[in-house]
């Protein structure tokens, strides 16, 4: 199998006035059916309107207290407003479940390739329905069927370093199940699930760049089957560790 990942680059701000499926279109070589688009969260909601301006945050007393004297408590007013829970805390660092029922640093709300000085970039209010979204434009105008992830970049339990993470999809398979299929030796797998959108979306990120104006990625020779959901990929809290 060959694997392509095609960088789709804008070179602007995206704005709630942009359809992302043209700037799709437009940036990319003429869809097939199997494509994968990888969009990051950022692209989604900017142009969701999912971007705050910190000068008109109020923080509650609860915000300042968690922002002690090491973080913004405008900052930690937006991270308690997207999460469910605080899960644990190192100084600034605060790890939350958020409303979507991710586990991530901050409730994904980043500062970084923020449209505007002094604003912070939050998660879509739902991944999966902005890849949905997404997934369904692209194949109304190609009539070619495509699967669609919404990635972020996280970090993990037990590694260093952050990586590209599928917080939506539309259109494929997120999770494989491999138990009770039989290696080459003749063992039986008895626990392994491939999280396929996650690897898909780690692989789109080596195309994303930090500093790059590149909100999408195509990938290409991976053919999308099923249709999950990034759902799917949160571990329950039953069987969660570190929880």
């Amino acid at each position: 199998m060959t694997i392509e990942i095609i960088p789709l680059a804008f070179d602007h701000e995206i704005e709630p006035s942009h359809d992302l499926s043209i700037l799709v279109l437009n940036a990319a070589p003429p869809l097939r059916s199997g494509d994968i688009i990888v969009v990051t969260h950022k692209a989604v909601s900017k142009n969701e309107g999912r971007v705050v301006d910190l000068c008109g945050v109020q923080p509650s007393a609860r915000a300042v207290e968690v922002a002690a004297t090491h973080s913004d408590p405008r900052f930690v007013e937006i991270v308690l407003r997207e999460s469910r829970q605080i899960i644990r805390q190192r100084g600034p660092l605060l790890v939350v479940e958020t409303h979507q029922g991710l586990v991530c640093a901050n409730a994904g709300v980043d500062r970084s390739n923020a449209p505007r000085p002094d604003s912070v970039v939050l998660l879509p209010v739902d991944p999966d329905r902005s890849a949905r979204r997404l997934r369904t434009s692209l194949e109304a105008q190609t009539g070619r069927r495509v699967g669609v992830i919404v990635a972020d970049t996280m970090g993990r339990a037990w590694r260093e370093g952050i990586v590209g993470t599928a917080i939506g999809a539309s259109g494929l398979e997120t999770l494989r199940e491999l138990v009770g299929a039989v290696d080459p030796n003749g063992y039986e797998l008895n626990s392994t699930v491939v999280a396929i959108a996650d690897e898909l979306a780690a692989a789109a990120d080596l195309a994303f760049g930090k500093l790059d104006r590149v909100p999408f990625a195509l990938i290409r020779g991976y053919a999308a089957a099923g249709d999950g959901s990034a759902q799917e990929v949160i571990r329950s809290p039953q069987h969660d560790l570190f929880r």
